[in-house]
């Protein structure tokens, strides 16, 4: 289990990763990408609806709100990263509940 420095710095770098790839692919899909205050939102017009990605420093995850669902995602010392019991990363997460927003397959 990671420390709470090593959990901030994971988070961090995770977060960061998955906003430059949600940048790079916002040029091919209708949204809009926002981080504030250490989390992230997805934004859709079409259909309306709003994504957030935030860090819960007391119990170490990275939780997802989207599509009427939560998620929490622990660090995955086998994947090195914070991934879903299933396996799913937070970019494979993140890239599937877009996904079925948008319709259409998104590579993340």
């Amino acid at each position: 289990m990671l420390d709470d420095q090593q959990f901030r710095t994971e988070c961090a770098k995770a977060l960061e990763t998955l906003q430059r790839a949600l940048e790079v692919a916002m040029d091919d899909h209708e949204f809009d990408v926002d981080s504030k205050e250490g989390a992230l939102a997805i934004e859709f017009e079409e259909p309306p609806a709003k994504f957030v990605i935030s860090p819960n420093s007391p119990v170490r995850q990275i939780w997802v709100s989207a599509r009427a669902r939560s998620f929490k995602l622990d660090w995955n010392e086998t994947l090195n990263a914070f991934a879903l019991p299933d396996g799913r990363t937070l970019m494979r997460l993140i890239a599937d509940v877009m996904g079925e927003q948008l319709g259409t397959r998104v590579k993340l």
